[in-house]
């Protein structure tokens, strides 16, 4: 029996590492590690008796200071039309909370730890101008140290309303502003405060993505009272300043805009009575209509103000319209006079003869007499003489009726040429008022 019991230890002795491995795994499994047990001790003791519902002071008229913080990140929407704005921010805030502190020393000097922000107090701020959240991610967690301060971050994709002015465009610069206040605590419960100084959040452009359309040129802040009816409660206010990089609407849209004005100031060098200045300005005033229509997407739309180009646009069209009616009725006029002179000529140059050519005394076709050959010859040359004479003063009445229509075109010429010019003078005024205007926003633009 000894032997056989010596024969299988003998057998077992190659197992015994593997079997002393496997013990101290199982025992490394059940036996919890220190830091890891007094991390879990130290949540268990800070949410046992922890009351989200009351505000975290124990002296209760003590203010909870809150700081805020924003990191503007990236404009990705400036919705004139519906004034809004839409806009990625960092948002920070920190606060102190009296009932989640701790020793450090007797927790193997744990310093900070993170709890789920729905398990303790949190304060109640809102954006006054917040209108939707889109694809913000939710962190659940919050940092708590050992002094019992409450570290909050969070990134927000905002849509804010704004009261965006588009006059300027695309020169133009935007002001818009975040506040930050308590929807139920006032002033005397919560307290607001800047978690850096203003210089800082001011000229502070390093999380801001640089590479968009539009470009940061700071972000100041203020502290204020809000008083109402419910009482006094603090407010602080971020105003993003941003402005529009305008190049590629300088290139595609005000450049083109100046050659096609200047192309419609030309044609008032084409003779006010030739006919192909009427085609010339229906073809700039189709092109006009297809360069309107294609820059419809690229203008901001606003029911609040009107972009600057928009209005010198419609300006530019209205003198196009206005001369090419007056060409048209300048044509009109003088097609209308031709026709009349040619009536005229038709009717000096028609003769008094009957059909047969022959001509008789009025008095003899009355009577019903002929008269003898004798007579007839006698009686031939005082008529022929009257016909003449009648001739002569209907070509002179045609003269006279010429003359008079030759002054009142003159007339009519003068006064369209004047008409024609004072709108070539007005066209060259609105331009220049136009291209000094657009170069002192650039220049004001520029300067910021």
């Amino acid at each position: 029996m000894a032997s056989a019991w010596g024969t299988l230890a003998s057998s077992m002795a190659p197992l015994w590492p593997l079997v002393l491995v496997a013990a101290s795994g199982i025992l490394a499994i059940d036996t919890p590690h220190p830091r890891s047990s007094a991390l879990h001790h130290l949540t268990e003791q800070l949410l046992q008796k922890y009351r989200k519902e009351v505000r975290p002071v124990h002296n209760g008229t003590q203010a909870t200071t809150v700081y805020l913080d924003v990191f503007v990140c990236a404009v990705l929407d400036v919705d004139a039309q519906n004034q809004k704005l839409k806009t990625s921010v960092w948002y920070h805030e920190v606060w102190d909370d009296e009932f989640l502190s701790w020793n450090s020393s007797m927790f193997d000097e744990i310093r900070e730890i993170s709890l789920p922000l729905s398990a303790i107090w949190a304060p109640d701020i809102i954006i006054n101008e917040f209108v939707d959240l889109e694809r913000s991610p939710d962190l659940p967690y919050v940092y708590v140290n050992s002094s019992g301060t409450i570290k909050h971050s969070k990134p927000i994709q905002l849509v804010s309303a704004c009261s965006l002015e588009t006059y300027a465009f695309p020169f133009d610069i935007q002001n818009c502003s975040l506040t930050f206040n308590s929807i139920l605590h006032t002033v005397e419960d919560v307290d607001l405060a800047f978690l850096r100084s203003r210089e800082d959040i001011t000229h502070d452009q390093k999380a801001f993505l640089n590479d968009g359309e539009w470009e940061l040129l700071s972000v100041s802040s203020t502290y204020n009272i809000l008083q109402s009816s419910a009482g006094d409660f603090a407010q602080i206010q971020f105003n993003v300043v941003i402005r529009r990089r305008p190049l590629v609407y300088v290139v595609s849209l005000l450049i083109p805009s100046i050659f096609l004005m200047l192309v419609d100031l030309g044609s008032f060098y084409i003779p006010p009575t030739c006919h192909a200045r009427i085609v010339f300005k229906t073809s700039v005033l189709v092109g006009y209509t297809v360069f309107r229509l294609n820059i419809s997407d690229e203008v901001p739309k606003s029911a609040v103000t009107t972009p600057l180009i928009g209005v010198f646009f419609t300006v530019c069209m209205a003198f196009l319209v206005l001369s090419l009616s007056k060409s048209i009725l300048l044509v009109k006029f003088l097609h209308d006079e031709q026709c009349s002179r040619r009536e005229w000529t038709f009717l000096c140059l028609r003769g008094d003869t009957d059909a047969e050519g022959s001509r008789m005394d009025p008095w003899a076709q009355l009577t019903g007499v002929t008269e003898s050959p004798i007579c007839q010859e006698h009686q031939a040359q005082p008529w022929t003489l009257r016909e003449v004479w009648s001739q002569l003063q209907r070509i002179s009445s045609y003269f006279q009726t010429q003359d008079q229509a030759d002054r009142q075109e003159a007339g009519w010429l003068a006064l369209l040429e004047r008409f024609d010019r004072l709108l070539f003078q007005s066209y060259l005024v609105v331009l220049g008022f136009y291209t000094i205007t657009l170069c002192s926003l650039w220049v004001l633009w520029s300067g910021l």
